[in-house]
């Protein structure tokens, strides 16, 4: 048993039971935090946790188990977190889409309040960290489906793959700078990408 959880209350520790316990092979904890009794007047306790692969939300049920809810890593964003004398909030927006797609719409808003600061600061980190990690896979998927749209821009030579391609045409060149412009604009590409294709673009390669 995490050293963490053995001074907790039962409801606390067969909560935390239960949540190892749905714990997927190759899937592991890291942090977890406990709803303060305060917070908790007119309903059970939540326990939230974060874990290499999901969010995770705990509720004990009125007549013995638990509900639980989860959310992957990539359908949430824009964590904030608010700390309180008394506790700390946390909130995400979450996504109903199942890919990385372009247009991605976030319809859900999830709060959290009144849970132990420490604990809940830690899962803020991890969240945090999750959220740069799909952000920039998000990146990647965006550039590669506007390239495959667009069929004019590709970034081969600043991974190692293939030259852009070239043309003699002023009008093509005009517009796979203006595609490259695009792309900057919705940070979909660095400046020195945008610097590095356009210069390939006037050179005529």
């Amino acid at each position: 048993m995490d050293e963490t959880i053995k001074n907790e209350d039962e409801n606390v520790i067969k909560a935390h039971q239960h949540l190892e316990s749905v714990l997927v092979p190759g899937e592991h904890l890291e942090g977890w935090a406990v709803q303060r009794r305060i917070f908790a007047l007119t309903h059970r306790r939540i326990l939230i946790a974060a874990t290499s692969g999901r969010f995770i939300v705990i509720e004990r049920n009125l007549l013995g188990g638990f509900k639980m809810n989860d959310f992957r890593w990539q359908d949430l964003e824009r964590v904030n977190l608010y700390t309180g004398i008394f506790g700390a909030d946390i909130s995400f927006k979450a996504s109903d889409n199942s890919d990385l797609a372009i247009g991605k719409s976030y319809n859900n808003f999830l709060k959290y309040i009144g849970l132990r600061k420490d604990q809940t600061q830690n899962i803020y980190r991890i969240a945090q960290a999750q959220d740069q990690a799909w952000r920039e896979k998000r990146r990647i998927r965006e550039m590669e489906e506007l390239r495959a749209k667009s069929g004019a821009i590709h970034l081969g030579n600043l991974s190692g793959g293939q030259p852009l391609p070239s043309s003699g045409s002023m009008d093509d060149s005009t517009a796979r700078l203006m595609k490259a412009k695009e792309m900057l604009d919705n940070k979909l590409i660095t400046d020195s990408e945008y610097e590095s294709i356009k210069a390939r673009i006037i050179s005529g390669l």
